[in-house]
């Protein structure tokens, strides 16, 4: 079966958010020849941006923190208390390194063994029309429009949609667009995994 996902999936193995243990599993299976992951390249592109910004401004913030604190180890009844704050610079700092360790970890497992649909200009062509049809934001347009491509050009017996953004693709018309195709939309990656555990299970089980 094919496994579509965005770019959330992406951000919640690096940031090791609340369903990155799903995502892990969703990843190993894929990883096995269970199910194919299939990801579209803007959302291997898209965490690395938010990395590079998101570590700009902890630096931003780390400067001023740094600042403040010379300022405040000059006042002897603050000298105690300045620790904890000195251990949340560190903090941002550590934070940053071990979050891009770890996206060039899992871009390395992706490449090796998820299908990876390009940016072509049909899809950007594609994108912008759902843009107005669907009222997509760009970003959530390139994915969906890579999705759709991918999917009409290889009509899989059994596949889903895993994502995030509920708000802005669970619309009726682009569930029923994508049941065109066998694949259905699940807007959590835990339930995600529960579906295609579901569907690897012999039919006798």
């Amino acid at each position: 079966m094919k496994v579509y996902v965005e770019t959330n999936f992406v951000l919640e193995l690096v940031f090791q958010q609340e369903q990155f243990l799903a995502c892990e599993q969703i990843l190993q299976l894929c990883e096995t020849g269970q199910a194919k992951l299939v990801i579209p390249a803007y959302s291997l592109a898209e965490p690395h941006e938010k990395l590079t910004r998101q570590a700009k401004t902890r630096r931003d913030i780390q400067q001023v923190l740094n600042t403040e604190l010379q300022q405040l180890a000059r006042t002897a009844s603050y000298t105690n208390r300045i620790n904890s704050i000195e251990d949340l610079a560190s903090l941002l700092l550590q934070s940053t390194q071990d979050e891009t360790k770890r996206f060039v970890e899992y871009r390395e497992r992706f490449l090796n063994s998820v299908e990876i649909v390009a940016l072509t200009a049909d899809i950007l062509t594609l994108a912008a029309t759902y843009e107005q049809s669907y009222n997509l934001k760009p970003q959530d347009a390139l994915v969906y429009a890579s999705v759709i491509t991918h999917l009409r050009q290889n009509r899989p017996a059994i596949a889903c949609f895993l994502n995030r953004n509920s708000k802005d693709f669970e619309s009726t018309d682009i569930v029923n667009e994508l049941n065109q195709f066998n694949c259905r939309m699940i807007s959590r990656f835990d339930r995600g995994y529960g579906f295609i555990q579901s569907q690897l299970q012999p039919p006798n089980q």
